[in-house]
């Protein structure tokens, strides 16, 4: 195990986020056999703006940047997105430690919802070792379809 602290990520650190992301999702275009995938084509200047919108959080080894995550809430519904970690440090439990960080920043959520790709298997068990269930597929394009997964946030309370 690494050791990694989670934290929150500001507009400074857009430029060295965007290149993480575009390192991190190489594996799912090669994957897929497609490089115009979202978090491959997405400008600094579209990065920034989603500061103003999301909370962003990122995991720091050593004075770098190995991780990061996203998410924004509408209609009590927590949506998560570009959970991403460098290669080189994968496996190592950040991503557990980002699903519960990021779940944590927002407590008033009824769910969270989150996708990944239909063949991101790694990526899907992790989801569901942490309570998230398929919900639905959809088309992202003629080569990658998203798998939607989410999970209540407070399992029983409304029963």
């Amino acid at each position: 195990m690494v050791e990694v602290t989670i934290a929150p990520a500001d507009t400074g650190d857009a430029e060295n986020l965007l290149a993480l992301q575009k390192a991190a999702y190489q594996s799912e275009a090669h994957l897929y056999q497609d490089w115009s995938i979202p978090p491959l084509t997405q400008t600094l200047s579209a990065l920034v703006e989603e500061f103003s919108v999301a909370v962003v959080l990122k995991a720091i080894c050593a004075d770098l940047i190995v991780g990061s995550v996203r998410a924004t809430i509408a209609a009590g519904v927590c949506h998560i997105g570009r959970l991403i970690v460098h290669p080189d440090f994968q496996r190592n439990g950040i991503g557990t430690r980002f699903l519960s960080a990021i779940e944590a920043q927002f407590p008033a959520a009824a769910k969270y919802e989150l996708f990944t790709g239909s063949l991101s298997d790694a990526n899907i068990r992790l989801y569901q070792r942490h309570g998230y269930a398929v919900q639905r597929e959809q088309a992202l394009s003629p080569t990658v379809t998203l798998v939607f997964m989410e999970k209540e946030a407070r399992p029983g309370i409304w029963a």
